[in-house]
């Protein structure tokens, strides 16, 4: 069993800054076209994560001309340049699947610590 976690830990990427659903995150995801290599980024609300440990995974949803994407990534991917947290959401729960069903203005997420007197 300890040959296993050692394996599992090798392939954990460290440099992964902390996450939860709704963050608005910006993945930096290298794809691989023929002979070329670029960077696409992709900045979306964090709908879920799953999983653990090298395994775990998470859900990036994001509206594009009024069409709703979802992309799974899997956090300790090769693939995976950059991941920039944006916005820190206020949220009461960790899988936010209820915004498939809302549009526009109801869609959105508040942003924890912005002082909402002003």
């Amino acid at each position: 069993m300890d040959k296993l976690k050692l394996v599992e830990q090798s392939l954990i990427n460290e440099d992964i800054p902390q996450f939860t659903a709704g963050d608005t995150v910006n993945v930096h995801y290298r794809v691989r076209e023929g002979e070329k290599e670029r960077i696409q980024q992709y900045e979306g609300i964090v709908l879920s994560e799953r999983g653990s440990g090298p395994n775990k995974t998470f859900t990036v949803r994001k509206v594009t001309g009024g069409i709703g994407i979802e992309r799974v990534f899997p956090l300790n991917s090769p693939f995976i340049a950059k991941i920039e947290v944006k916005k820190k959401g206020k949220v009461r729960r960790s899988k936010l699947f209820y915004l498939r069903a809302l549009r526009g203005k109801a869609a959105r997420i508040k942003e924890k610590g912005v002082d909402a007197s002003k």
